[in-house]
This record gives structure tokens, C-alpha cells and sequence, in this order.
């Protein structure tokens, strides 16, 4: 395990041992440790680094779905993408080469779990999948604490606070979980667009909450971002713009064992994971959530009976 999450080094997850290579793996993790618009708490480009440190303490052995999910599916962590780590990176240049690793990886039949970075990252993996998928519709579940929904923002269309309003111009609808912090612009926008947003206080005091967000959801296929300030923030302080309230961590598994149950997950990402220098909390729990993710949708495919191939 590294002593520092900040530097280049990526190290795979779970572990080497772990590592199938490309070619044998059916999950690929991408990191992107690409930072350029944060407006508040700094450090995102160091989540992915983090987070893959810290996956070498999970267990291979999962207790709640009784298996060992890393060496039923094949995993491989991809080399990272839009370091802005190493040196500026354009926006153009990172939602391009993001977009082209995406549709190469689903062309190669792989399920992929981007790992950032900032939120803005969304707009090019959705883009990849758009490209992949061409005209076949799917829809894109935000957990996030923030609607994300300004058309642009600190003059940059690219900024993560506008990473969702990049989404629906791809033709995408979207289902927002756990939002609790909007601006005015994109309030009219969720009302004008009738955007059905699973609000925070009202999942706090429904608990049939789930079975009405997935009924939701119009598409068979479903592609995940979290950005982990939709989790609460006692859970998950290591984030660039904390929010009272949010998922707790049975709230979120149960949500995400029933999307990957109920449709078909094509790929995931887990963004803004801003570590903190004294706590290694934040980092182990988005580590674990990778896994819970790439657990779930596994067991929604054997139960299906599904080929080992994504497509």
C-alpha cells in the first residue's frame, strides 16, 4: 500500500493479485484523476489514487452476497486518463479522450467503473456510452447532494456544476437522488423539464422511497454516477462540497441491489472523492462502494443467466 495518495503511482484494485489483465477482465476500473473547475475544498484529482490505495484492505469475500466477487468476474484497473496530476489538461481534451475510452472498453465487451475527479467527468463517459450505444435509450441515475443542473458556470459550460445539464443535451433522461442544494436556474429547469428528483427530505420520510424511484425509470438500461456527496457527509467527509443530510449506507445499498435487480446497469462511475489528510473513512468506503457495485450487478446477471460478455 503507498504511503502517499498523491502520487502518480496507480495501484490496482484489491490488488495485484487481483488483476486479470485486459484482455480476461469483464470489469474494468478507469481511473481519471482530472481536477479544473472545483470551487470549494481542493484535492479531487488525488480521489482515484485513494481510493485504489485504499482497495487493497477490502476482503475478497463478500458477506452479504456470500461470494467472492473480484475472482467470479475478472477485474483490471485500466492505466489513468486526463491526469491533470501530471500537467493541465483542456476540457476538450479530457471529455475526448474519456469518450473514446468509454465506447473502446463497452466495444470490447467490458462493464466499466470510472473512478474521478471531478463531477464534469460524467459528460465524457456518458458521451462514450451515447457513442457506443447509438439510438438505444438508457437513463442516467445521479445520486449527488447538488442538482449539477447550471448551463454554465464560472464561465466554463464544463464545470461540475453543470455536468447533469450536459447530460440531458445528450438526449439522456436522468433520475436525481438525494439532492438537497440547488440554485434558483436549476429549479425552474427541474420544473420545466419535470425531472422527477427523488428529494433528500422526502426519502428521509418515506420508506417506500426506492420502489417508487425505480418505477420511475422509463428505460430498461441504466447508467450510474455517484457523486459522493449525495452520501452523508459523517460517512463520506472526504468530498469537495459536503452537505448536511444525504444516503446512509444501508439507504444506498438496498437503492443500488434494487437498480441492478430491476435493470440493467451498463456502467458506473463514483466521482469527487477529495481525501483528507487524517482519515482514510472516506476513501475505504468509496473503495467498498466500487465493489458493492460491481457485486451487484454480477448477481443480477447470474440470476439472469446472462453470458459473461456485457453486450
Amino acid at each position: 500500500m503507498p504511503d502517499s495518495v498523491s502520487q502518480l503511482e496507480m495501484f490496482p484494485f484489491i490488488g495485484e493479485e487481483v488483476d486479470v489483465g485486459y484482455d480476461n477482465a469483464q470489469v474494468v476500473i478507469l481511473p481519471v484523476p482530472y481536477e479544473a473547475t472545483t470551487t470549494y475544498r481542493v484535492g479531487c484529482q488525488d480521489g482515484p489514487a485513494a481510493l485504489l490505495a485504499a482497495s487493497d484492505q477490502l476482503e475478497y469475500y463478500d458477506v452479504e452476497l456470500e461470494r467472492e466477487t473480484c475472482f467470479e468476474v475478472g477485474i483490471h484497473t485500466h492505466a489513468p486518463i486526463a491526469d491533470t496530476r501530471q500537467g493541465t489538461v483542456s476540457e476538450t481534451e479530457m471529455l475526448e479522450t474519456t469518450r473514446n475510452t468509454i465506447a473502446r472498453c463497452t466495444a470490447d465487451g467490458k462493464f466499466v467503473v470510472s473512478v474521478g475527479g471531478e463531477h464534469s467527468i460524467t459528460a465524457g463517459v456518458v458521451a462514450g456510452y451515447r457513442q457506443a450505444l447509438g439510438d438505444e435509450p438508457f437513463t442516467v441515475v445521479q445520486i449527488d447532494a447538488h442538482g449539477d443542473l447550471r448551463a454554465e458556470y464560472e464561465g466554463s459550460r464544463y464545470n461540475h456544476a453543470c455536468v447533469m445539464h450536459r447530460v440531458l443535451e445528450l438526449g439522456c433522461p436522468s433520475l436525481p437522488v438525494g439532492i438537497r442544494s440547488l440554485c434558483r436556474e436549476e429549479a425552474e429547469l427541474i420544473r420545466s423539464r419535470n425531472i422527477p428528483v427523488f428529494w433528500d427530505e422526502d426519502i428521509a420520510g418515506d420508506p417506500n422511497w426506492i420502489d417508487r424511484a425505480i418505477d420511475s425509470i422509463a428505460t430498461e438500461k441504466v447508467f450510474l454516477t455517484v457523486d459522493l456527496d449525495g452520501l452523508d457527509p459523517g460517512l463520506m467527509p472526504g468530498v469537495g462540497t459536503p452537505q448536511p443530510g444525504g444516503l446512509g449506507w444501508r439507504q444506498t445499498l438496498k437503492f443500488l441491489r434494487r437498480l441492478c435487480g430491476d435493470r440493467t446497469l451498463i456502467g458506473a462511475d463514483i466521482m469527487e472523492l477529495c481525501p483528507l489528510s487524517d482519515s482514510v473513512v472516506s476513501e475505504f468506503t468509496a473503495a467498498k462502494l466500487t465493489y458493492k457495485i460491481v457485486g451487484y450487478r454480477e448477481l443480477a446477471r447470474s440470476r439472469q443467466g446472462a453470458s459473461t460478455r456485457f453486450r
